[in-house]
């Protein structure tokens, strides 16, 4: 398992919701990388719930997001947004179950678009939401350009 480093932090301005460290108000989301899947593991806190001790559906929605977009930089290796996504809410996410934990891959690819898969588990390891959620990425110069995505390497402390 690798540690995915954040290249975007010392960028002036930067300020993310899902992914930036300084971000106040943000979800401060780390991942790793193992084989084909991104994952993540994140704790709720009470600033997040919907109903009474349950995790707010938007918020399982943009941790969703926030690993698929992370998978298409890692393992497309170019930036995108999200075109569309398909949720399903299977079983509530209790506040109090301690953290959940996030597993994303690149299902498909066709030509500019990517299709992520996403799972999102609470911490017994039950399946809670998944998704597909397509991405339109840039070309890699575009990316660069448009999207301050930096060389591939950017993303690890260490070269394989």
């Amino acid at each position: 398992m690798k540690t995915i480093r954040n290249p975007f932090v010392p960028l002036e301005g930067y300020n993310c919701f899902g992914c930036s460290p300084g971000n106040p108000l943000g979800l401060h989301l780390k991942f790793t990388e193992d084989g084909d899947e991104i994952q993540s593991t994140w704790s709720p806190d009470t600033n997040f719930q919907g109903y009474f001790n349950i995790l707010h559906g938007g918020i399982q929605a943009t941790l969703m997001d926030e690993i698929a977009s992370w998978t298409v930089y890692v393992k497309v290796k170019r930036a995108g947004f999200t075109s569309r996504a398909e949720i399903r809410y299977l079983n509530v996410v209790g506040m109090d179950n301690g953290p959940v934990f996030l597993r994303s891959r690149v299902k498909q690819m066709r030509r500019n678009l990517a299709d992520i898969e996403v799972k999102l588990f609470d911490n017994t390891g039950l399946l809670c939401a998944d998704g597909l959620l397509t991405f339109f990425t840039f070309s890699e110069e575009k990316s660069k350009k448009l999207m301050y995505y930096p060389d591939h390497e950017r993303f690890y402390d260490e070269v394989d």
